[in-house]
């Protein structure tokens, strides 16, 4: 399973490791790189500024402990744009999208990053004027092909690809990737970026007349995209995903549960229909489930549950079935001592029944809603857990429904260990289960579209009052329609929660994926036909979003297959026409994408909060925690003539960063910025590279001409130090031992002449 991280330093072991395979791959990749450039990139990530540009790494792993490719991506945040340095795969790994897949997640990583407005990199030429071997011209002609795939494409009308020496061949194109959204920019920027490029990356390589040779005939001469030349596809276009496989996890054991009695819909024929009608398609790859430890069915259900039922299912003779017949109306705390009328304490109906197997096979449902969600948490795009016993209907301290265990439940909650999770029911019956489980709960966005509960199961939820309640306010969402629908009214209600999944911005997708809106299945009333089906799978692949499938309803044994098989075939289309989402890594914790407010105004409250976000940083002493707080203090009394000025970054009531800055007196047009943080938990995100752009225009605006911080020379304050070298600053002195021995004071400046 290919897997790709950010790499973000080289200091743990593991992490120094994986460098030096990386430049054994740059050593065989690339026999002409020296090797003072290879042993270079250590340097480069711990100290990513010392060039004028962020560097960033993306790992590609196809295993445990092989690495299969890399890239190295380098931002420059204060002109606005990316550069791909270098992208390879290791030896015997070409041709097996390795280097499709990390190009794609280099284009989201720069689609991602505030301000960014294209990707630049190099490429070997494919005119024969530039690159007389025919030899090495096909190598160069392959990239190409390879890169207009994406919609990138070389600059011309430029002299970029002058070589450095008389008598050289094969000087690179400059190109260009716009991600779908940019087009190339005008002369005076493009011929910055340029100047940029030349003079950050081949500084030490290019002489200062070839510089500005490069620069001026870019400024003064009319540069263009190439017309694409080699691929097939229009530009601009995403990538298809060529090859897609979604992992398929089938309940083997789902058939031990056969209930004979009483008009049973919930078969075993329900998993064999739908498995002979999607296996044709090549688009599947059946795995079998691993076995998970118990704890991840505890975290969702209470522990009373979860013992009833496997040893209430024990009890039961083979080939018997018990029903709930009586219920705790008026003295739930006192429970009967007797099995079967305890069904009843934790059922909510009378026809999901105790059987000898009915547990065996809801944990095993669980294990492969489990392992799905695994196979997408390590870098499936999509996954299937087949299953039954169903399970959206089973709540924390009860089961229903046909359910036992909530197997989608339980594979969100197990994924929100690593990211935000959406839960999208499209069954025809409300997910109980869901909104029970996450109620209270802000991390994971619930979201069910079924019939009324004035007619449909499981009755007594599933209202559109009912949206959350303490931190989960807001984040459940019932879409209830009326008993009859058409199948274009059905999918406006989809489109409607798949917006509103779309501000969520999760890492992952749970699709409780219900067959029963059907047209004649037994459970429904509506009419969706194979054609809306597959069109309901495109639109919730064109999410884009990492997307965990769990088999839930789906009666009708006529036309079950069809309808599956619609829509996956869908669901491929979507994500294949879609690139995919960014997504945190294994292993990280929880990325809230806000949406920002921004103010300049002080409130008094401010001051107590930011006091907080300081002294949150660990960055801070007591006495520095303190004097943050005064000056918010010092504004809140004396207005404008406390020569403080404020920007606040917020989202949803919390504080997520802040600049505090004002002219420094005595001088002409320079200020000071005595503030800027960002909330632990918000970094990462762009809001510092924000705040700070908000402060040189206002700046600006009040005739700024020279923005001066100070910062420590400790070795725990680099990140500091990158940031505003990142940002333009340049070091103006440095007073050793200054805040303590060993611990200087770096006074950094940056002008603040107007842009260009």
């Amino acid at each position: 399973m290919l897997r790709i991280r950010k790499l973000k330093s080289a200091k743990t072991r593991a992490d120094r490791q994986t460098v030096a395979e990386i430049q054994e791959i740059l050593r065989a990749q690339f026999p002409g790189m020296s090797e003072e450039m290879i042993a270079k990139l250590p340097r480069q990530l711990e100290d990513p500024l010392a060039s004028g540009f962020v560097s960033e790494l993306f790992v590609a792993e196809v295993g445990p402990a092989a690495i299969g490719g890399f890239a190295i991506v380098l931002f420059m945040p204060d002109l606005h744009f990316a550069y791909l340095d270098t992208i390879a795969t290791a030896p015997g790994r070409t041709g097996r999208g390795i280097g499709a897949a990390l190009y794609e997640e280099v284009r989201e990583e720069a689609r991602s990053m505030t301000g960014t407005r294209g990707l630049f990199f190099e490429c070997l030429p494919d005119d024969p004027a530039l690159s007389p071997d025919p030899r090495i011209r096909r190598q160069n002609a392959a990239r190409l092909r390879f890169y207009e795939r994406f919609g990138a494409l070389p600059i011309i009308g430029t002299a970029y690809e002058t070589p450095l020496a008389e008598g050289e061949t094969d000087p690179p194109y400059l190109m260009f990737d716009g991600l779908g959204r940019y087009r190339l920019p005008g002369r005076s920027t493009l011929a910055t970026i340029v100047e940029a490029i030349l003079r950050r990356k081949y500084g030490d390589l290019c002489p200062e007349d070839y510089i500005a040779r490069v620069v001026a005939s870019v400024r003064k001469g009319k540069p263009q995209l190439r017309p694409p030349r080699h691929a097939v596809a229009a530009p601009e276009a995403p990538p298809p995903v060529s090859g897609l496989t979604i992992p398929l996890f089938v309940n083997d054991r789902h058939q031990i549960h056969h209930v004979r009695e009483r008009g049973y819909v919930e078969a075993p024929v329900r998993i064999d229909t739908i498995l002979r009608a999607i296996e044709p398609m090549g688009l599947f790859a059946r795995r079998e489930a691993r076995s998970f430890p118990e704890r991840w069915i505890r975290e969702v259900h209470d522990a009373g549950l979860v013992d009833y039922l496997r040893t209430a299912c024990a009890e039961v003779p083979e080939g018997k079935a018990v029903y709930p017949y009586v219920f705790p109306v008026r003295n739930p705390h006192r429970r009967p001592k007797e099995r079967s009328v305890l069904a009843g304490y934790w059922c909510i109906d009378t026809f999901t029944p105790i059987t000898r197997n009915a547990e065996p096979a809801a944990r095993h449902a669980v294990d492969c809603a489990l392992s799905a969600a695994e196979a997408v948490r390590e870098g499936a795009r999509a996954a299937y857990a087949l299953v039954r016993p169903p399970g959206h209907h089973a709540e924390r301290r009860s089961f229903g429904g046909f359910c036992y265990y909530a197997n989608a439940a339980i594979a969100a909650n197990y994924l929100s260990k690593q990211g935000r999770v959406a839960i999208l029911d499209i069954d025809y019956h409300h997910g109980n289960s869901q909104q029970d489980i996450f109620y209270e709960r802000d991390d994971v966005l619930t979201v069910s579209i079924h019939g009324h509960p004035s007619f449909a199961y499981p009755y007594f939820t599933g209202f559109a009052n009912e949206t959350g309640r303490g931190r989960g306010a807001g984040f459940n969402l019932n879409l209830p329609l009326p008993e009859t629908v058409s199948p274009e009214e059905h999918r406006a209600a989809i489109a409607r929660a798949l917006r509103r999944i779309a501000r969520f911005a999760p890492d992952f997708l749970v699709l409780a994926l219900g067959l029963d809106t059907a047209r004649g299945d037994p459970t429904g009333t509506w009419s969706n036909r194979p054609a809306d089906f597959h069109e309901i799978g495109r639109m919730i692949g064109a999410a884009g979003l990492p997307t965990v499938a769990v088999q839930e309803g789906g009666y009708r044994i006529g036309t079950l297959g069809l309808n599956a098989r619609a829509f996956f075939a869908g669901l491929a289309e979507g994500l294949a026409a879609t690139p995919p989402r960014r997504r945190a890594p294994a292993g990280a914790k929880e990325r809230r994408e806000p949406e920002l407010a921004w103010r300049t105004a002080v409130r008094a409250e401010d001051a107590a909060a930011i006091r907080a976000l300081v002294a949150a940083t660990g960055m801070f002493s007591a006495a520095e925690v303190d004097i943050a707080a005064e000056l918010v203090e010092e504004r809140v009394a004396r207005g404008t003539a406390s020569g403080y000025e404020f920007v606040i970054a917020e989202a949803d009531g919390a504080l997520l960063g802040y600049a505090c800055w004002g002219p420094t007196p005595g001088t002409q047009g320079t200020c000071d910025l005595y503030w800027i943080v960002t909330a632990p938990q918000a970094q990462r995100r762009g809001i510092g590279r924000a705040l700070l752009q908000r402060v040189i225009a206002a700046a600006r605006q009040a005739g700024g001409r020279l923005l001066v911080a100070e910062t420590s020379g400790r070795a725990d304050y680099a990140p500091t130090r990158a940031f505003y070298r990142a940002s333009g600053f340049r070091l103006a002195a440095r007073l050793a031992d200054f805040y303590a021995p060993g611990d200087d004071k770096l006074i950094l400046t940056r002008e603040l002449a107007a842009e260009a």
